[in-house]
């Protein structure tokens, strides 16, 4: 970005032609910057190998080949010196030209004309270009939970908005500056554009820069990998079946030779992600021995751990998945392949399938399952498991077979049981665990239909870690159970109650009207759930008490979803609760959410309807106004309405401020 006093001109005005060789300079000595930017504009879809090299191509295509560069095109706006912006820039109008170019390059992959098929991509995607690279995959180095956040934002929108973003954080661009370069490199709205690049990395903008100039973003930084070698065998093999039709040609069949030599070195290639031998194995009593209770805490087990072909095989469906691998992944979790050696907990054989358990570098989870038969496709399953503690990271699935489970368990659980949380009065059964951790089949929850019963492992830590206690997990259709917890209602005057083990009575009948609303959490990548009894009310016409219920799922990727839950007296204790509010990534109930307002119409024994209204401990008035007013002082409200009344809940808060009911 070129830096000049305020009343000075341009430093690429059109009096000013610059040669070819400034433009050389530029480029070699802001090469790094350039390819970045590149990197970050170009599209998502191509894979990283592919954006490697594209970024690469983009960079060195943006030399002009003649003697003299056109002053015209490299005007950018004037900037003062002290501006921050500028602190950060590269100083030189031939800088500024070929940032241009590369923008132009880059943004061209995503256009397509009007005659251009829509399924393909767009013709400068098609387009061979060097650098080349054979029988290697290129990857820059893969950052952590919010590199890869950031990447996946950064997919989402289109590449004229990743420009501006990129413009803004790596060259430091104000935003007048950033719509004149896009307006010259051709986007069709600038200022949208930047409009959509401020949307990405509130609030921390600071910290997105921090993450876009890591490594997850910088490819001329890369780690390499050998590409799929049998595939490659068979393209080879093809190779030399053509060449030998065509022997009559003999330039043709030395060309084919020197193909196949090309490939060579990569078939030689050992990368150290992917070498079983360089797989990270953790000592057997290690979990009691240390101060993180977590997946890196878990020993290798399983009477196949020694089979490097097995082990082989995953990490090559992992690295490179075939088109008939099966691959699953539970939200904001990603599937790309391991930076490092990943950390081996279970190679073995269940339920007729050859099982494989990764741990990568303390944020996934990650299982590969071949049949033994021979029959049918391989899977491979991602899952979040990132800040595991010791109940969270009790345990993970390692089989499903119909309607039934089984999990490798943690090294710290000393007792395991299953219980029924419908039928809260009986006691839990003792589960059989084999020797390698693998419990015997536990039924699954039904995932829809009916539901008669909702099966949970009720399971104990050891001593030895001084955590003994026990706790529930449920199968919610992940690699790792979710965690159930439970917070009693308020005392009078006492400090707020924290979430507590839901293996008492109280958690357990509360459990056992709310268990069924977990079937609409099955699949999206739940770590723990937790009910909370945040208010208990005397219902009109009779004087019996009802409770109000918080059920909040926090995912394992951060967002949470809560669903208020109204429990009116019933003759069964299973009768499942009243669903009165549903809301999606929201803090409330939460410890960063800890006031909640709910409301719901209510028919009495005499046939009269009411509106009711219960607020969390801090709640001291509350109004409704709408087709039916009234107030109440203190955290409960019961007000005669019509049925289908529309009522406005809102609460005044005991420490000041108003609270809007939750829907």
């Amino acid at each position: 970005m070129p830096i000049h006093q305020p009343q000075q001109r341009s430093a690429a005005a059109p009096s000013e032609p610059l040669g070819v060789e400034q433009a050389e300079a530029a480029l070699v000595e802001h090469y790094p910057r350039l390819v970045r930017l590149a990197y970050v504009v170009l599209p998502p879809a191509l894979g990283r190998h592919r954006r490697v090299l594209a970024a690469h191509g983009a960079v060195q295509r943006a030399l002009p080949g003649s003697r003299t560069v056109p002053a015209r095109t490299a005007r950018v706006p004037a900037q003062s010196r002290h501006s921050p912006e500028a602190a950060q820039a590269p100083a030189n109008a031939p800088y500024a030209w070929m940032r241009l170019r590369v923008l132009r390059t880059a943004l061209a992959y995503e256009r397509r004309p009007r005659w251009w098929p829509g399924r393909l991509p767009a013709p400068a995607a098609l387009r061979p270009t060097l650098p080349v690279v054979w029988g290697l995959r290129l990857f820059p180095r893969a950052g952590g939970v919010d590199e890869l956040a950031l990447d996946r934002a950064l997919s989402a929108v289109p590449g004229a908005v990743r420009a501006a973003f990129a413009l803004q954080l790596l060259d430091g661009l104000a935003e007048s500056g950033v719509r004149a370069l896009l307006a010259e490199a051709g986007v069709a709205d600038p200022a949208g554009a930047v409009r959509g690049a401020a949307r990405i990395g509130k609030p921390d903008r600071a910290g997105a820069q921090v993450l876009l100039r890591s490594g997850e973003f910088d490819p001329c930084t890369v780690q390499t990998r050998p590409s799929d070698l049998l595939r490659r065998r068979h393209r080879t093999r093809a190779v030399c079946l053509a060449a030998a039709l065509c022997v009559v040609a003999g330039t043709l069949a030395v060309a084919a030779e020197k193909g196949v030599r090309n490939e060579s070195p990569g078939a030689g290639v050992t990368v150290p992600a992917l070498d079983p031998a360089a797989l990270l194995r953790t000592a057997a009593e290690q979990w009691a021995d240390t101060s993180r209770i977590d997946f890196t805490a878990w020993p290798v087990r399983g009477d196949r751990r020694g089979d490097d072909e097995l082990l082989g095989r995953a990490l090559r469906a992992w690295s490179e998945p075939s088109e008939d691998l099966q691959v699953s992944a539970t939200p904001g979790t990603v599937d790309v392949p391991p930076a490092q050696p990943p950390r081996l907990l279970f190679a073995g054989e269940v339920d007729g399938a050859a099982v494989v358990l990764f741990h990568d570098g303390g944020v996934r989870v990650v299982r590969y399952a071949e049949p033994l038969s021979g029959d049918g496709p391989a899977a491979l399953d991602f899952a979040r498991t990132d800040d595991a503690d010791v109940t969270t990271g009790a345990a993970v699935v390692v089989s499903r077979t119909g309607e039934k489970a089984r999990f490798l368990l943690a090294p710290w659980i000393s007792e395991t049981a299953t219980r029924d949380l419908l039928t809260p009065d009986t006691p839990g059964r003792p589960l059989e665990v084999g020797p390698d951790g693998v419990t015997a089949a536990v039924e699954r929850p039904a995932a829809g239909g009916g539901c008669d019963a909702w099966p949970v492992l009720q399971l104990r830590s050891s001593e030895r870690i001084v955590e003994n206690h026990a706790f529930l997990v449920t199968d919610l259709g992940d690699l790792a159970p979710a965690h159930l917890t439970y917070t009693p209602k308020p005392g009078g005057g006492a400090p707020a109650r924290q979430p507590r083990e839901a293996t008492g009575p109280e958690a357990l009948l509360a459990w056992a009207r709310t268990a069924c609303s977990l079937r609409s959490l099955s699949g999206s990548g739940v770590r723990a759930v937790n009910n909370w009894a945040f208010a208990e009310q005397r219902l009109p016409e009779g004087g019996a008490s009802a409770d109000w219920l918080c059920t909040r799922a926090d995912t394992w990727r951060g967002p949470g979803r809560v669903l208020v839950q109204f429990l009116q007296p019933a003759a069964s204790p299973t009768d499942p609760a009243a669903v009165v509010a549903d809301r999606n990534d929201t803090a409330l109930c939460s410890r960063f959410g800890q006031h909640i307002l709910a409301g719901t119409h209510w028919k009495a024994a005499s046939g009269r309807w009411y509106v009711l209204a219960a607020g969390s401990r801090a709640v001291d008035r509350i109004e409704a106004t709408g087709q039916v007013r009234g107030a109440a002082g203190g955290p409960t409200l019961a007000v005669r309405a019509p049925r289908d009344a529309s009522v406005q809940l809102t609460a005044r808060l005991r420490e000041g401020g108003t609270l809007a009911a939750v829907r």
